[in-house]
């Protein structure tokens, strides 16, 4: 039997993993906390061999973080992360942090238990890409990565100079790559391409 914790803060989405959970005869529910701030001491105080971990959860609590330190002390306890959003980073961030598998919440469940029983079995389970989205009257995959990166600063609030300087790229080059956002998406002005990004989910800071 398979303990399992949940680490997610939308009432609906953690009723509906212990469901999942509590009629497969392989997983044991152990405990459903909503924020990722308590994940951690959980897995000390209880047995715990999976971790399903949103990643914004109450309090302001990153699971990605949480889970980092979980692998860091406990590398044994297995972890899938599993968000709705499809922010660019959180892929690249769950494999440093350490984690076996990523799973978007927009899936089945019987997707999820296919991730859960590979990823105890030993495997790691990660999407080819994030989901496409509609940003304006362009979808997410046509915007590059380097434009991706400038608009990760843009949603910060850091100024044309300050991006140009933390890239490493001409502020000329920062420009075009604002102004081309602007030109697939549509959007007026590079507060609006901001605004849209962060509502959208592609980037969240």
């Amino acid at each position: 039997m398979i303990n399992v914790l949940i680490v997610e803060d939308d009432p609906m989405a953690s009723q509906l993993l212990e469901v999942y959970i509590e009629k497969n005869e392989n997983y044991n529910h152990v405990q459903t906390v909503e924020s990722a701030m308590f994940a951690e001491a959980v897995c000390r105080m209880k047995s715990v061999d999976l971790v399903l971990m949103d990643v914004c959860t109450a309090l302001n609590a990153n699971g990605l973080e949480a889970a980092k330190s979980i692998k860091k002390s406990m590398p044994d306890i297995k972890i899938i992360i599993i968000t709705s959003q499809p922010e660019y980073s959180f892929l690249d961030r769950a494999r440093e942090a350490g984690v076996e598998s990523f799973w978007y919440k927009n899936g089945a469940a019987n997707e999820l238990l296919m991730v859960m029983d590979r990823t105890v079995s030993g495997e790691c389970v990660y999407p080819d890409n994030t989901p496409v989205i509609k940003l304006g009257e362009v979808t997410s995959e046509k915007l590059t990565d380097r434009e991706v990166e400038v608009l990760r600063e843009v949603v910060s609030g850091e100024t044309d100079a300050a991006i140009a300087e933390k890239l490493h790229m001409s502020l000329r080059t920062v420009k075009q790559h604002i102004q081309s956002m602007r030109e697939k998406t549509g959007f007026r002005n590079r507060t609006e391409l901001a605004v849209k990004a962060r509502e959208s989910g592609l980037i969240i800071n």
